[in-house]
């Protein structure tokens, strides 16, 4: 099968598309044919080796894996005869490592693609989609009524972040450039702070929940527009630091907090399919739709990353098969 692989870490000029060994599906697995896949923050960093401190799990010289991507949507192709709810032929969504391929091997992170979404939609759900769900239901644990702000809400995380902190029942702000005023509108947003014209922490609205991705704002400034008792969800930040890269911004602001009332959580999302499956109802029921800036082909790939690696993404860069 073709896949995108990578034998050092560099540029996207280090991306090559070769003609690798098809997987096969184990047990309790499932083997997918990938009809669209989609790119994130983190693929960036796989591809480039950074933050350095990130090669400890990565590969201190070049990468212990080839391939790259997560996300993916596709047909199931086969199944193993530990599996009873899937089978051949069905539509399916979700993620796993080596995604920027032709097929992929899967087990506990696929689910069925509602029927409402073209491939490509669904392509673009899997880390972003459960990113924002597990920051929004169980870090923060919102509830109707709350009020929840996101800072960076244009991106992939944001865009999801948005319409599922609606979902929930919240009142919600979201923060972006002129340019994306008009989407978060379109996606749900109550409010919409203008970060080119406004601060939105020298504002008089305060908030129980601060989904932050973009990490550009210290704890100090942060604290201001927080309730006494809110939580502050970090989920990103600045690339600049080519060590810790957003890590740098993520401690700083966790010891910033250490004896605040206001609870800060960092986390990595995990793939998992009752997750998906939750996401999916959100979906075919029209409560989120995946945003969708462009669309690459596979032989395109270094031009994908090279947009990736700009930061400027509207909703998701989708990879087409």
């Amino acid at each position: 099968m073709k896949a995108v692989v990578r034998d050092r870490y560099g540029s996207a000029d280090v991306l090559e598309l070769q003609e690798i060994e098809k997987p096969e599906p184990g047990d309790d697995g499932v083997l997918v044919r990938v009809h669209a896949a989609s790119v994130n923050p983190a693929d960036w960093y796989g591809m480039t080796g950074t933050p350095y401190v990130g090669r400890v799990s990565m590969g201190l010289r070049k990468p212990k894996q080839r391939g790259l991507g997560v996300d993916f949507a596709g047909t199931v192709e086969a199944v193993g005869k530990d599996i009873t709810e899937l089978r051949p032929g069905d539509e399916v969504f979700g993620g796993r490592s080596g995604a920027l391929a032709e097929y992929v091997s899967v087990r506990n992170a696929v689910a069925v693609k509602p029927a409402n979404l073209t491939f490509e939609e669904a392509a673009c759900v899997g880390v972003a989609g459960l990113t924002a769900l597990q920051a929004l239901r169980d870090k923060a644990q919102v509830k109707p009524g709350d009020r929840v702000l996101v800072n960076g809400a244009s991106g992939g995380v944001g865009t999801f972040a948005v319409q599922i902190a609606k979902a929930l029942g919240a009142e919600v702000t979201a923060v972006c450039s002129t340019a994306n005023v008009d989407l978060q509108r379109s996606i749900g947003a109550d409010h919409v702070v203008d970060y080119t014209r406004e601060n939105f922490t020298r504002s008089d609205r305060r908030y129980d929940v601060l989904i932050d991705v973009a990490g550009s704002r210290s704890w100090r400034e942060c604290k201001r527009v927080l309730e006494p008792h809110a939580t502050l969800v970090l989920i990103g930040g600045p690339k600049s630091n080519r060590l810790l890269g957003p890590l740098g911004h993520i401690i700083r602001v966790k010891i910033g907090a250490l004896r605040s009332s206001r609870k800060t959580v960092f986390f990595i999302a995990k793939l998992n399919q009752p997750d998906l499956a939750v996401l999916a109802e959100l979906l075919e029921a029209g409560k989120v739709t995946p945003v969708i800036d462009r669309r690459y082909e596979l032989s395109e790939i270094a031009e994908a990353f090279r947009y990736l690696g700009e930061g400027h993404a509207r909703g998701k860069i989708v990879i087409t098969l």
